[in-house]
């Protein structure tokens, strides 16, 4: 499952991330790394961008970047 799919007030623990290059290392230095908790805070009336609270702050990422964050 990614993050894509979860729901708006689930929270998830990330368990890998898929991208690559710059990709990659943009999300990690958003501070989404493996093993950290997601809270699904809202997402946008047409889907895009999904709001989150990642280690006590609010970031907000679209969905082509939440598809490479797989959650359990």
């Amino acid at each position: 499952m990614t993050l894509k799919d979860v729901r708006v007030g689930q929270t998830v623990k990330v368990t890998k991330i898929i991208g690559t290059g710059p990709v990659k290392r943009r999300i990690m230095d958003m501070g989404i790394t493996k093993g950290v908790e997601i809270f699904v805070r809202k997402v946008a009336p047409l889907g895009d961008p999904m709001e989150l609270k990642v280690r006590g702050y609010e970031l907000s990422v679209r969905k082509a970047d939440a598809e490479m964050i797989e959650v359990e």
